[in-house]
């Protein structure tokens, strides 16, 4: 059995879909809660749940919540609060599971729901696939439960603050938090530690999560830190589990090239822990370059960042992430942390004395260009024949001197492909016979 709901991060989709409503959200959270009595939870057994700012967010809370009563578990609600802090949650709450409404970086018209287990960490196929083979049929009433509210923001808080203390007097920092969950949190954690902060993405109203701005939008926030002169520019995402940061020149700087600053600092320090690096398969080849000129190791999981975790916890990792900005900085939060990653950076930037543009040299890329095509269908990739036939060319003439990933999204209807080669003309070229293959064969929006 395959899952039919779950993605790579959780179900996502359009808010009113079949798949995305208060119906769908009780049954969900019914299968949950029956999962978890069947592993042995014991009764009335806390649940956290925590959402981000779309206007759907509190009805598929409740309705969740709902869902969780009716298998004998008791929920309780963070309020507005980013990812991580419900993963916090979960180890701080000593909960059986922690769950997020969010759909993270899509636009508001979509919500998700996603699920951590008793560790804080997100579940397995496995048990996702179990969750699914528990959903009742239907959600028998509308029938609603008070829902117990504590304030999710003060532990997250106190806990960033006692992991990462830092002085930021002097400091000109602009953060963008896409009208999201970080909103209240990452603005008081920077400004309390010093910093003059300009603020993009701060005013949400149910309706402008991501809209024009945070981790996807960067243009506003370059031109934010040339203007202001400030020494970084920090993007969430809605839901706060990635960033993207700028340079004090005002260029963007990926998961890819976060990850190598960090781990080459920490290998000049000797505390890159097991002296690995997980990324994913996703990540540039210039990334295990840089690592294992400087001694340590890179590692590659499948796209996701539950993948990654997985992956950091079979090799006693504790640093690793997306090129997408999720950074997964384990000795402070077991999941992607966007502000963990930023005060990370920040932590480096301080200790060396060194801006951000020059901390970026680190990482030379290798020539690549990837791109996400909307598709009607997601027909399996091994039932075509023109596009398989191109990446097996292409793979072979490009040997040891570059990749091809052609993957759908777990997320959203897309088909995405990457092309790593010696030049920039050698990809331009591969990445054009792709897309050629893929049209030929898919209907494309």
């Amino acid at each position: 059995m395959s899952r039919k709901y779950f993605g790579t991060d959780g179900v996502r989709g359009p808010y009113g879909s079949a798949t995305m409503n208060e119906d769908f959200a009780w049954r969900l959270g019914a299968a949950a809660g029956a999962w978890l009595r069947e592993q042995g939870t014991a009764p009335d057994s806390l649940v956290v749940i925590g959402r981000d700012t779309r206007a759907s967010g509190a009805a598929l809370v409740q309705a969740l919540a709902d869902g969780l009563v009716s298998a004998g578990v008791r929920p309780q609600s963070l309020g507005i609060v980013p990812t991580p802090a419900v993963s916090l949650a979960v180890r701080q709450r000593s909960a059986a599971l922690g769950v997020v409404v969010t759909a993270s970086h899509n636009p508001a018209a979509d919500n998700g729901i996603k699920f951590f287990g008793a560790n804080g960490i997100k579940l397995t196929d496995a048990q996702e696939e179990r969750i699914e083979s528990l959903l009742p049929d239907a959600r028998p009433g509308t029938a609603t439960h008070p829902l117990p509210v504590v304030d999710g923001k003060a532990d997250y808080l106190a806990s960033i603050r006692s992991g990462l203390p830092l002085n930021l007097q002097g400091w000109r920092i602009v953060l963008d938090t896409a009208n999201g969950a970080t909103v209240a949190t990452s603005a008081t954690i920077l400004r309390d530690a010093g910093a003059e902060l300009f603020t993009l993405g701060a005013e949400p109203n149910g309706r402008n999560i991501n809209q024009d701005v945070g981790s996807e939008h960067p243009e506003k926030l370059c031109a934010a830190v040339r203007s202001h002169g400030a020494k970084i520019g920090v993007a969430h995402d809605g839901d706060g589990d990635r960033c993207v940061l700028c340079d004090e020149q005002g260029v963007v700087l990926d998961g890819d090239e976060i990850l190598t600053l960090l781990a080459l600092h920490a290998l000049r320090q000797g505390r890159l822990v097991a002296n690995t690096l997980v990324v994913t398969v996703q990540s540039n080849l210039g990334v295990e370059a840089a690592v294992s000129a400087a001694g340590g190791k890179v590692v590659r999981s499948p796209v996701g960042d539950r993948y990654v975790i997985e992956r950091m916890l079979a090799e006693g990792a504790h640093l690793g992430g997306e090129s997408s900005g999720h950074v997964i900085c384990a000795d402070v939060c077991p999941t992607g942390d966007g502000l963990v990653a930023a005060l990370k950076v920040i932590e480096v930037m301080i200790a060396t004395g060194q801006p951000l543009s020059i901390l970026r040299r680190g990482l030379t890329k290798f020539p690549q260009q990837s791109q996400a095509i909307r598709v009607k269908d997601k027909k399996p990739l091994g039932s075509l024949k023109q596009l398989p036939a191109a990446i097996a060319s292409l793979e072979q003439e490009l040997g040891a001197q570059g990749r091809v990933l052609v993957r759908y999204s777990g997320t959203e209807p897309k088909l995405r492909l990457l092309v790593e080669g010696p030049t920039d003309a050698v990809v331009s070229a591969g990445m054009a016979r792709l897309r050629q293959a893929a049209a030929a064969e898919l209907d494309i929006c």
